[in-house]
């Protein structure tokens, strides 16, 4: 972090385009504040205020948000990519279509596919079902708690395998035609590193998990 904040009251300032990229903020009031387009990523938030801040097009890419209060905030067309929600306050939060990666990556009804990449640069087709629960937090790796494993197929020569071994947890193996299940499936969609099969919308987005 390149500095830190503690205890400052922004609350009905005016920082329209403010710069706040890499700042550690501890107990930092921003309630009812203009922070239109203001740049939050990268920073770290602790116990922070944002309640019925304006927040549209702001960047919280990569910001840790957790155990803030963001109560009804906008953040209209704001960028949310890989920001840190776990244990935040969302009560009437304002967003919109052009708020990113807020809204669940993948379809919240209906059955679709899905892309996971195992040992052995392995990829896994799977069948997410429709009554199978599935959620998202701030970017595009999936989570859903039951699915059946259609193709596994290697990365590069796509030869067909009858198995693969997840990387997580190496005694969770996928089978060609079986169905999978996470017992452990946390259905909380702002804790990112947590129970639950992990896939990812398309192929290439699975081959690019490192």
């Amino acid at each position: 972090m390149s500095a830190i904040l503690t205890d400052h009251d922004y609350s009905y300032r005016n920082l329209p385009e403010a710069n706040f990229h890499d700042i550690q903020f501890e107990r930092v009031d921003f309630s009812h504040a203009n922070l239109t387009k203001a740049d939050f990523s990268n920073c770290l938030c602790i116990e922070c205020d944002f309640s019925y801040a304006v927040l549209k097009e702001a960047s919280f890419s990569s910001a840790d948000l957790r155990g803030c209060n963001l109560q009804g905030a906008d953040i209209s067309g704001a960028d949310m990519y890989f920001s840190m929600l776990e244990g935040a306050n969302l009560t009437d939060l304002v967003y919109d279509d052009n708020t990113k990666y807020f809204k669940l990556y993948c379809p919240e009804e209906g059955p679709f596919l899905g892309y996971k990449k195992c040992f052995g640069f392995r990829i896994v087709q799977l069948l997410i079902p429709a009554d199978a629960r599935r959620t998202s937090a701030t970017n595009n790796t999936c989570r859903c708690d039951k699915a059946k494993v259609l193709t596994i197929k290697d990365m590069y020569t796509n030869e067909d395998y009858d198995e693969a071994i997840a990387y997580a947890d190496g005694s969770f193996v996928y089978r060609r035609g079986e169905w999978v299940e996470a017992k452990n499936f946390n259905p909380d969609r702002w804790v990112d590193s947590t129970g639950g099969i992990n896939f990812f919308m398309t192929r290439e987005e699975a081959e690019s998990y490192l």
